[in-house]
């Protein structure tokens, strides 16, 4: 069992003033239900998906739930949504009562959420593992920060090795890596008693889970197809431009409806849409976003291949990846990319309180200044400092390709 990130702090959090009710949300199979119950072996765990004993539990009064449950893990709670009202009442009625709600659908859950609890809870993402929590041999390790996460983090450029080879642990790191960018990180993949046969199955029974369930838990489709269709268009499109009309077209819908599938696939944690930067008025910008699949192997089974990433689904899996990372710091920063009419594009530009940090990401081998030039001047069109700038790539040397760009083994930043 790999170790996850959110157990540093995830028992203070739940210690806090705000952290009685902690919500727990993410993709189905992402581990939450088996965190919990790890981290808090004391509470009681209650599974609402059970349609017999659902209505036991409805049934309950506030006074009830806390003489007999005054700490409980409420698992699909989705699935019953008026027992966020119960466990409201409780919080407003009684001091010590702590409970952790989990569900897979973000927007039934969150809905319910933000409307009954807002000011109560403490909400909480878990995503599919990330590259450090792949490193981890057994759950009681401690997931360590990567270089990108320390750099959010403290807003400072850390030290890096002139090559990944120089780590004394970049074996570890690369395997981590490989199964990554292979399987992706669901953690059920990472059991070693299974065969690449075995993971391949499981993430096409995934998928096809996805638009049995979840799905239909979202949205009442007369037709899946269309649906599906846009899916398996978005894999073969992950890390370019977003055009819903053009989407519409391609599978014969209207693009109202190509915006409400885009955003069923981003509160089912399946994409990431990355918004157009476009703050200077004196320039002419692309403002339509990019769309990335958040997890590569999900991706290869919608696509039904197994093979090496392309250079744009290379890039998602890695901005993929710097996603997670930053939603486990909690970091309050923004994402976005960047492109100009005039042909200049950046992959990825995050911003935080002091300024921005700049990507493009290569699949190359071998880096070359020329890389760069996306990069150079880029200062003068943002409205904040360009803090620093990176070409990350499988290129195991590190580089100063300019002032302010480093060029840098992906491994060596993300793991």
């Amino acid at each position: 069992m790999k170790a996850r990130y959110i157990s540093k702090h995830i028992g203070e959090l739940t210690q806090s003033k705000w952290g009685r009710i902690l919500v727990v949300t993410g993709a189905r199979q992402t581990g939450k239900t088996t965190f919990v119950k790890q981290s808090f072996p004391d509470y009681t765990y209650i599974s609402i998906e059970d349609p017999v004993m659902r209505p036991n539990f409805t049934a309950l009064t506030a006074s009830q739930w806390n003489a007999l449950y005054p700490k409980a893990i409420l698992d699909e709670i989705q699935k019953e949504p008026v027992l966020i009202e119960s466990i409201k009442s409780v919080y407003d009625q009684w001091d010590t009562p702590r409970y952790i709600l989990l569900g897979s659908s973000q927007l039934l859950l969150m809905n319910k959420v933000k409307e009954s609890l807002a000011g109560r809870c403490i909400i909480q993402d878990l995503f599919p593992l990330t590259v450090p929590e792949l490193e981890t041999d057994s759950w009681d390790n401690e997931v360590a920060d990567s270089p990108f996460q320390q750099m959010v983090m403290t807003q400072t450029v850390p030290k890096f090795y002139p090559s990944l080879l120089l780590d004394a642990n970049h074996p570890k790191k690369i395997k981590a890596w490989q199964h990554y960018v292979t399987y992706g990180g669901y953690p059920a993949l990472s059991d070693e008693q299974m065969s690449e046969d075995d993971r391949f199955k499981w993430l096409q029974t995934y998928v096809r889970t996805y638009l049995e369930r979840d799905v239909r838990d979202l949205a009442s489709f007369k037709a899946l197809e269309p649906y599906m269709k846009l899916q398996q268009l978005l894999a073969l499109q992950t890390g370019n431009l977003c055009n819903a009309s053009s989407l519409g077209a391609h599978i014969n819908v209207s693009s109202k409806t190509v915006q409400r599938y885009l955003q069923y696939l981003e509160i089912s944690y399946q994409t990431l849409s990355l918004p157009a930067w476009a703050r200077n008025a004196g320039r002419r910008l692309v403002k339509s976003p990019k769309i990335h699949y958040l997890d590569n192997g999900v991706l290869q089974a919608v696509l039904k291949k197994r093979s090496a990433p392309s250079g744009s689904e290379f890039e998602s899996l890695v901005i993929a990846e710097m996603y997670k990372q930053v939603k486990q710091t909690n970091a309050p920063v923004s994402f976005y990319h960047l492109r100009t009419n005039d042909g200049r594009e950046v992959d990825c530009l995050i911003e935080t309180s002091k300024g921005y940090y700049a990507f493009e990401i290569k699949q190359a081998e071998h880096v070359q200044r020329t890389d760069a030039r996306h990069l150079v001047e880029l200062a003068s069109i943002l409205d904040k400092p360009l803090l620093h700038s990176f070409v990350l790539s499988n290129d195991v040397m590190a580089q100063q390709l300019d002032n302010g760009i480093t060029a840098l083994n992906v491994i060596q930043f993300l793991g």
